[in-house]
């Protein structure tokens, strides 16, 4: 697989004019070469695949990183490219703008003397964005991981334990199950803390007859899930079920008519039109979704505004939610590969209304 993600990286090169770059990104670095130290760039040329590490890494990176030349730098890492560029003559190196500090970029022009920086931005995520067999194989396995930690934790969810208590009980199942940790902070927010998008666990104590949202995922072999689900402790009102109920009708209708061709605003539409045809629209303040893969961030977007249209091998959440300061919130959240005629499911957890 790192052979055809070199391929594509050395097309993307040759489409921009540029003759070699330098990634520096850690993740991206796994991406291109399957290395998981933590030290090391890969620079690529058109006749080189070089990895850069030093020797705490030299048995371990030619394993990993088939495919590349693996160096082991000594002293400045600058004359090591420079040495590689001269071989080949390249004048010119593209490098990861969003990614090189002010401080490294301020070394390498020092040390790269006759050779010009030239900013690329995004040059690997854009190969990250449609992922392939070997990526949604690892994918639908840290989904996997995700839904038995929701089977986990209902057995667990009562009164007078904190918020905090139960993310670090789902943590510890995600690290004893296989996963390298969870994927983000794990959200737990109870009661009125549930209005909270983003309301990561707290020291409250969980109390009857009120929601508990629950936000979490795998890192699992390098690549993270995200689910989210919201269960009742207790009794749920009347007001409980109306919320609960339009955001799963929102949520299903999203999962069954996205496909590909959409752009990213109409895929958002699908959930956002339900909400807010309830009168809950100002109560739904964030995107429809998001792209997920080595980041629980990445591109596309399933959100108001953003054209970019939906391919086959795309990864992307689909998590509407209604949230009311002072009572609490719904949030239901899956994620769904893009397949030629619609999506397939990676999360299977139940969505209808738990009462604990």
């Amino acid at each position: 697989m790192q052979d055809k993600r070199l391929e594509r990286l050395r097309r993307q090169l040759t489409e921009q004019g540029i003759p070699a770059v330098l990634v520096t990104n850690p993740i991206n670095r796994r991406y291109l070469t399957g290395f998981t130290g933590s030290a090391g760039i890969v620079l690529v040329t058109g006749g080189r695949a070089v990895l850069i590490t030093d020797f705490r890494y030299m048995e371990q990176a030619p394993k990993e990183a088939a495919g590349y030349e693996v160096i082991d730098h000594k002293g400045k890492i600058g004359r090591t490219i420079l040495d590689i560029l001269g071989k080949e003559s390249i004048k010119q190196l593209g490098f990861e703008e969003n990614d090189l500090t002010y401080s490294a970029y301020s070394g390498y022009t020092g040390d790269l003397q006759g050779v010009e920086l030239i900013p690329t931005g995004g040059i690997v995520e854009k190969l990250r964005i449609v992922k392939d067999e070997s990526e949604l194989k690892i994918m639908q396995e840290a989904a996997d991981l995700a839904d038995r930690t929701f089977s986990y934790i209902l057995t667990r969810l009562r009164t007078g334990v904190t918020e905090k208590q139960i993310a670090l009980e789902m943590e510890i199942f995600i690290r004893e199950n296989g996963g390298t940790s969870s994927s983000f902070d794990t959200i737990v927010a109870s009661g009125e803390r549930s209005a909270l998008p983003h309301g990561v666990a707290s020291d409250r104590v969980l109390q009857p007859n009120e929601f508990v949202k629950l936000d979490f995922g795998a890192l699992y072999k390098g690549y993270c899930s995200d689910i989210t689900r919201t269960v009742v402790l207790g009794q749920p009102s009347d007001r409980h079920k109306e919320i609960y109920g339009i955001v799963l009708e929102a949520q299903l209708n999203c999962v069954g008519s996205l496909k590909p061709g959409m752009t990213g605003s109409e895929g958002d539409a699908l959930c956002r039109d339900i909400i807010a045809r309830y009168g809950y629209g100002d109560n739904f303040g964030h995107s429809t979704g998001h792209g997920l893969g080595m980041e629980v961030h990445e591109h596309p977007r399933l959100a108001k505004g953003f054209a970019g249209v939906l391919e086959p091998g795309m990864v992307v959440t689909v998590e509407p939610g209604i949230y009311i300061p002072g009572f609490g919130g719904v949030r239901i959240e899956d994620d769904v590969v893009i397949e030629q005629s619609g999506i397939r499911l990676l999360t299977h957890s139940t969505k209808e209304l738990i009462t604990i």
